[in-house]
């Protein structure tokens, strides 16, 4: 199809005029029914950026230039059968990705399962045009589109000219490749703008990564409390009347937490996902507080015996927790893994069970021998007098 375009041709610090140029155009309006059909499938995540693309298709979708003539444009891919035209930006970029996805073996990535990533600068292009192209050459749309807003810096968007951009090799070396993911998954949020300083990294790294999480790990497997270093046995009979409700409490929400992961994650909310972990490493360590192991009497049966348990449960739950963290902090989780003496082979939730003692059943956990000591799990951050971190 040929249809007469008008367009602006804008210089810095030249005069704006109109200028009319006939080219091909992408028949976008007939395809508005289609994507309309598509979008009922929930395909674009967060549910804003959805709520966004629903709202651009409740009107009338232009027809969409995709050439432009070669007098104006010398270099691109010509038209089929009109070497005169050249293919004009996003269709040529984006079938791009059709490419590097193997089109048209199938065998290599098949297109339609895929989930996409993107910025929200590009979500019309990747919400409208792509998935229009890919219907009108017979193709299925994609299955997900993930849509991500942008980082700021002190409140301000990353710019040069400001020099407020953010570099992450030096970020790296400050709190260490798993610090920032950490920071970058656990404070980011698809939906919104987020911003960063070092402040607020210091803060949450501390608190989250070296004292709830290290801090558990370094108090439940010290030799003061635990000298035999290993999984003590759990005992039902020792549970404390008065500890009932809070065990009870404990174990339920330890025990549904990995479908609570599971859920946000499928969600593409990885922040709630790590905010579940946080929120139940939280609630260990005031477990462990309350009980007080370290006070209880080793001459004493039963309170050696529910010093015990104390230990089995909350050992358990940061077998739990480092499992969970593996594809966020790969390399703190392994070092939380090798630390509790968790094989390699029981390192997945798939066929692996947590407080199997507690339930009465059989736990190959109980008397396993610790790993090696290699120190504190994530050392504290501190703030120089110039406001900067250091490890």
């Amino acid at each position: 199809m040929r249809a007469m375009k008008e367009e602006a041709s804008t210089k810095e610090r030249k005069e704006v005029h109109w200028v009319s140029e006939e080219n091909y155009m992408f028949r976008l309006s007939s395809l508005r029914p289609d994507l309309l059909q598509w979008l009922q499938t929930d395909p674009i995540h967060p549910s804003v950026f959805h709520r966004v693309v629903s709202h651009w298709l409740e009107e009338e979708l232009p027809d969409l230039s995709v050439s432009r003539q070669r007098s104006c444009l010398t270099w691109g891919i010509p038209v089929p059968s009109d070497s005169s035209h050249v293919i004009y930006v996003w269709l040529d970029a984006l079938v791009n990705y059709l490419t590097a996805a193997g089109y048209p073996d199938p065998n290599l990535a098949p297109w339609g399962p895929a989930t996409h990533l993107l910025g929200k600068d590009i979500l019309r292009f990747h919400a409208i045009y792509w998935p229009a192209f890919l219907i009108a050459a017979g193709l299925p749309p994609p299955q997900k589109l993930l849509v991500h807003s942008h980082w700021t810096c002190g409140g301000t968007k990353m710019s040069k000219s400001l020099k407020n951009v953010v570099d992450p090799a030096e970020c790296i070396r400050r709190y260490t490749k798993d610090g920032l993911r950490y920071f970058l998954l656990r404070h980011g949020a698809a939906e919104r703008d987020c911003d960063f300083t070092h402040n607020t990294v210091c803060t949450l790294l501390n608190s989250e990564l070296a004292d709830a999480l290290g801090g558990l790990l370094n108090r439940c497997t010290a030799s003061n409390i635990n000298p035999m270093q290993h999984f003590p046995h759990y005992h039902h009979e020792s549970v404390p009347t008065t500890t009932h409700d809070q065990l009870h409490s404990l174990l339920k929400n330890l025990q549904k937490l990995p479908a609570e992961v599971d859920h946000w994650i499928r969600k593409f909310q990885v922040n709630k996902a790590l905010e579940s972990i946080d929120a139940n490493i939280r609630r260990s360590n005031s477990f462990f507080q309350s009980q007080a192991p370290w006070k209880l009497q080793k001459g004493v049966e039963k309170e050696a015996c529910w010093k015990d348990s104390v230990l089995y449960l909350t050992l358990e739950s940061l077998r739990l927790y480092a499992t969970l963290l593996l594809p966020a902090v790969p390399e703190l989780a392994t070092v939380a893994l090798d630390r509790l003496g968790v094989p390699p082979n029981k390192r997945t939730l798939k066929g692996n069970s947590f407080f199997a003692a507690t339930r009465g059943e059989s736990c190959s956990f109980q008397g396993q021998i610790f790993g090696p000591d290699r120190g504190l799990l994530f050392p504290r951050l501190e703030r120089s007098k110039k406001n900067t971190v250091r490890i």
